[in-house]
Parts: C-alpha cells; sequence; structure tokens
C-alpha cells in the first residue's frame, strides 16, 4: 500500500525501446526454427545402425544427439520424439530404424559432450556468468498430489558468450571466472533468458551425467536457434512515463 500511495511522487524511470533494423532476415530465421531441415542433418539419415551379438540394434552419437536435438527444440517426451523420428523415416528412408526411448535414455548418460558452438577465429570479447536450473524429479509430484514438502534440487550451469554474436561457445566450470570479471552483464543476461524461454528452465534428467548431456543438447540447440536468425536491434526515443 505504501508504494500505491506514493506512486505519484515517485521516479519514474522511462521505459527504452528497441527497433529491429533486420525484420525480414530475422521474421524467416523464426519461421526456419520451426523446420525439420534446421535439425536432421543428413549425416544423421545416412548412418545406418549396426546390430550386436544379441541382434540389439546399435546407434551412432549423432542419431542419439539428432533425437535429443528434436526432443529439446520442440520440447518433446522420448516417447513423443521417438514417434516423430520413425514416422519421419518411414516416409523418407525406411531402410534406417529410428533409436526407441529407452536407447536415447541410456545413451544420453555416457554421450561425448557435444561442442557448444563454432567460435570464430581470432581474439574474443568473452562475457562470463553462471545460472541455475531447476533439475526436475518426483518431488513436483508428491507436491501437487499430496502436498508433501521437498527440497528443490538446482544445477549450476557456467558459460562464455560471444559478445558479438551472442553464441555460447563454452560451458562448464570455469574457475577463471573471477579474475577475468563480469563485463556487460546485460548482455549475457538476455542470454541466459533467451535460453529459459527456448530450452526451459529446469532439467529432465535425473542422473549427474545426463544432466550434463541434457545441458549441452540446450547449448546447442540455442546456438543453432540463433543462428538461424538474430535480430539487429536499436535503441529508439524513450516512451514517456
Amino acid at each position: 500500500m505504501a508504494n500505491k500511495h506514493n506512486a505519484d511522487r515517485r521516479h519514474h524511470i522511462p521505459k527504452m525501446l528497441f527497433k529491429v533494423q533486420n525484420w525480414p532476415d530475422y521474421e524467416a530465421g523464426l519461421r526456419w526454427r520451426g523446420s525439420l531441415t534446421l535439425w536432421i542433418e543428413e549425416d544423421a539419415l545416412d548412418q545406418r545402425p549396426s546390430i550386436g551379438p544379441n541382434g540389439q540394434a546399435r546407434y551412432r552419437n549423432i542419431a542419439i544427439e539428432t533425437c535429443l536435438m528434436l526432443r529439446t527444440a520442440f520440447k518433446m517426451a522420448l516417447r513423443q520424439t521417438e514417434g516423430l523420428m520413425e514416422s519421419l523415416l518411414t516416409l523418407m528412408n525406411p531402410t534406417i530404424s529410428a533409436p526407441d526411448h529407452t536407447t536415447v535414455s541410456r545413451r544420453a548418460v555416457g554421450l561425448t559432450a557435444m561442442k557448444s558452438g563454432s567460435a570464430p577465429k581470432g581474439p574474443l570479447h568473452l562475457l562470463i556468468d553462471s545460472t541455475g536450473l531447476e533439475v526436475f524429479g518426483a518431488g513436483q509430484w508428491l507436491e501437487a498430489k499430496h502436498g508433501a514438502k521437498w527440497r528443490r534440487t538446482w544445477c549450476k550451469l557456467h558459460w562464455a558468450v560471444d559478445a558479438e554474436s551472442g553464441m555460447i561457445v563454452a560451458t562448464g566450470r570455469l574457475a577463471w571466472q573471477t579474475a577475468t570479471g563480469y563485463g556487460q552483464r546485460a548482455l549475457i543476461e538476455t542470454t541466459m533468458g533467451g535460453y529459459k524461454s527456448l530450452i526451459g528452465p529446469r532439467l529432465r534428467a535425473r542422473g549427474f551425467g545426463a544432466q550434463q548431456t541434457e545441458a549441452a543438447i540446450g547449448v546447442a540447440v540455442s546456438n543453432r536457434m540463433l543462428a538461424a536468425g538474430r535480430p539487429d536491434s536499436v535503441r529508439c526515443k524513450r516512451q514517456d512515463a
């Protein structure tokens, strides 16, 4: 009530406005983010699985990565991702089978970490920061169903962002972040906000190894979306309060 009562005497900071200068290209990039050709590479369709000693198919890492990227980009469960891959392969290449959801879940634990992004050559102006991602588990179900209290679990994600392109070029535990300083916090916080808006603010994997893979997949998806279309915004005249 105190803030509302003194609202007319408080100092109001005018809202800044920004204008997108490359709107046609950015709009085309936004449409391209929904195209399956952005997420499924030709190499993934050319890799046929090998057969193990027990007759079980063995899929290459690129097939597992493709399934995980589709799941992250379109925010689907693993079973829905399996159905999408099966339908696509049936239409495009009936001789290749899609990995089932249990295989994708099991292989995600030991999957080699993907590269966060292709950093440009030469010196880089890096912005260093970290954010927390909530680990999604059985606690949410217990709280919603029975009202039970539970302790949230968070995973700390450290990353380095190229100030010029906005790409996430490195992730992990960065011991030198204190020495380098936190310059231009607004830019990297914008990247964090975009990540949580596009990918989500939580991790669905239970084990630490699978959580590392999920975070790496999320960064790769975020960078690919950014490469498809990025707004070139300039500050306009401030809006009067």
